[in-house]
């Protein structure tokens, strides 16, 4: 049966928007399948939308099962299929882009409930843009259905969305978790003790913090052995664990300290269920962790391991497979494959600069993975002592609500470009009016941040006028136009060596290599063997002409006030060679980088590229080198 907040939820979208917010294993899915299932039987058309194209995949999956294949279809970039149906599976950035679309040719989406799931995405730091466009921009008739395990302000994002929407929305909460949450603290000695006793420490607990204050961030991760820890697990019946690390390779070098599982490997098919789902992936049999996957029973789970590997651990830890997963922090937005024990080791993380303390909201969002949903009656957070954790962070982040969600609207050129397609200047500006962060600050009688969005945007304009991409009026030029297809991290330094004819006559393979150094969202320098340098030694002097072409127009945004990227050789390399045919393992040897940061650069390529197959109007002869460039770079094992 359902549970009541579910049928609230139902009741409400039928009526109004709606956003839920209820802890991660509650069933908020259920409540998008059923509304799905009550729009489609009126021929009314739906979009799902989530923030990563696996979770798309995933929930492409179930609602297939739910609908029918015929009636479902999926757009994430890498997956184009049933693109007609009634209901769409994608990412949030494709709705964006349907919804620019729309506007530009001056008609309505052809859908009448949008579900976004994942809702916390709107404070993201880097997506939260778009996430809080696609709010903007809906148009009032559609409605929304938001859904999220972790949103603190959701009666002040209400009134927001009932505000700039002309249609109220209401807030459908769900409290109690599903599977009730214990947290325990493992002692020095090797001791399971509560971590609270109601909203203080536990006497044991607090003893150590008396007796150690504080601690530092350096040296070893942890106090406890690693094999202390899960036999510690195994022992209490607490198993299946996620063990949360603070990097990568701590993740792999606990597995590699693992030691094998007392659970023979095929008592229960475990062997043939491996060797079943890598069928498709042969280049996952040659993955150095197969063994270890194998003997422990056990994965490590990051970026740097290739989605089809990642994937595989879903499947396995979702099956019951599995006893132990070692996981960065990210794993817990997303990715569902709750355990019933979740450890944590530290209480900061790494956001690509420095170590920062953990947040409220990832801490929730990872103790939310503790505790399966009809197979547990309890789940269970284990908080492990070390170098890396401070105790009593730990204790005010268990007793925090998450943060607020912030707004994350920010003005770039690929966004002033699509809505100078179908607004005004004037317009535009009263597009912006409609942020959240100009609703807080009308809430405060203030104005300061809003006018300098309203700046931001002129100052963008004003640069596009310079190049000649908007008229004086803001009326998109010709380029301007086109150049709006290009919804990219750098459109303007790709229009550029576009003007400039700089991609005409390229081969397939080299243009997805130009193209792949504006992918990156990090400056750091790779190495390559000098075999692979070797090998493109012809296209490092199409790199440098074309690092010389793009310098003027570089020079001049630097000079207006504006970021640019660095534009790196190695990444280019590294495209060019994967495009050329190089085999996945020869490139992972000589490459010096994690083979899932190789993964994401080839597929964030393969993406930009098919930004250049829709100026096949203007462009024919490039658009149908771009679709041969990504026929190239997706092959196994990046699909």
């Amino acid at each position: 049966m359902p549970d009541p907040f579910q049928m609230e939820a139902l009741e409400r979208v039928m009526r109004e928007d709606v956003l839920v917010t209820a802890p991660t294993g509650s069933g908020k899915t259920w409540i998008a399948l059923e509304a799905a299932k009550v729009f489609l039987s009126r021929g009314g058309g739906v979009w799902y939308a989530t923030p990563l194209k696996a979770l798309s995949n995933a929930k492409y999956e179930e609602f297939c099962d739910a609908v029918g294949a015929e009636r479902v279809g999926i757009l994430t970039g890498d997956r184009k299929e049933n693109p007609d149906a009634p209901l769409i599976v994608g990412t949030t950035e494709i709705l964006r882009n349907q919804l620019y679309d729309a506007m530009h040719e001056g008609r309505d989406l052809d859908v009448d409930l949008v579900i976004l799931d994942e809702a916390h995405y709107l404070g993201d730091y880097d997506r939260g843009v778009v996430w809080e466009e696609v709010l903007i921009y809906l148009p009032g008739r559609i409605r929304l259905l938001m859904l999220s395990a972790t949103v603190s302000n959701a009666n002040d994002i209400a009134a927001w969305l009932t505000q700039i929407r002309s249609a109220r929305c209401s807030v459908v909460r769900a409290l109690e978790r599903p599977v009730p949450l214990h947290v325990l603290f493992l002692t020095p000695s090797g001791q399971l003790t509560p971590f609270l006793q109601g909203r203080r420490l536990f006497p044991k607990v607090a003893s150590l913090t008396s007796e150690h204050p504080r601690k530092g961030r350096h040296g070893e991760n942890s106090s406890q052995d690693i094999n202390t820890i899960v036999n510690v697990l195994r022992e209490a019946n607490l198993l299946p664990a996620i063990i949360f690390h603070k990097s990568r390779s701590d993740c792999d070098k606990a597995l590699q300290q693992l030691q094998s599982s007392p659970t023979l490997p095929d008592s229960d098919g475990f062997a043939d269920e491996v060797r079943a789902l890598i069928a498709d992936y042969p280049e996952l049999q040659n993955q150095h962790q197969l063994r270890r996957l194998l003997l422990c029973r056990a994965g490590s789970h990051h970026a740097g391991r290739l989605p089809a590997w990642r994937l595989l651990i879903e499947k396995l830890m979702a099956r019951g497979f599995l006893e132990v997963i070692f996981s960065t922090s990210t794993v817990a937005a997303g990715v569902n494959f709750p355990a019933r024990t979740v450890v944590i080791l530290q209480s900061d993380r790494f956001n690509g600069r420095n170590f920062v303390d953990i947040t409220a909201t990832e801490f929730h969002q990872m103790t939310g993975r503790a505790g399966r949903r009809g197979m547990d009656r309890a789940g269970f957070t284990l908080i492990i002592p070390g170098k890396f954790l401070d105790i009593m962070l730990v204790k005010k982040l268990l007793l925090s609500d998450p943060e607020p969600l912030e707004s994350r609207i920010a003005v770039n050129f690929s966004m002033t470009l699509n809505l100078l397609l179908s607004h005004d200047p004037k317009g535009v500006r009263e597009l912006l009016r409609l942020s959240f962060v100009s609703f807080h600050e009308d809430q405060r009688r203030a104005d300061k941040v809003h006018r300098k969005l309203l700046r931001e945007f002129d100052r963008h304009m004003k640069l596009l006028q310079e190049l000649e991409y908007l008229e004086q009026d803001g009326t998109p030029t010709y380029d301007g136009r086109w150049a709006a297809q290009l919804r990219l991290d750098h459109p303007l330094l790709i229009a550029e060596l576009i003007r400039q004819e700089a991609l005409q006559g390229l081969e397939a393979d080299e243009l997805a290599a130009v193209v792949a150094p504006f992918v990156l969202d990090k400056d750091r320098e790779i190495v390559m063997s000098r075999e692979l340098w070797q090998m493109t030694r012809k296209l490092w002097k199409k790199f440098r002409g074309m690092a010389r072409q793009l310098r003027p127009l570089m020079e001049f945004m630097i000079s207006r006030g504006f970021d640019v990227p660095t534009i790196i050789f190695w990444p280019a390399a590294a495209v060019y060679l994967w495009a050329d045919g190089v085999d996945w393992s020869l490139l992972v040897d000589h490459v010096d980088a994690d083979e899932g940061d190789l993964a994401m650069l080839i597929l964030r390529t393969a993406d930009h590229v098919r930004q250049l197959i829709a100026l096949e109007k203007e462009q024919p002869a490039l658009a149908e080198t771009a679709r041969r460039a990504v026929q190239l770079l997706m092959r196994p094992p990046l699909v």
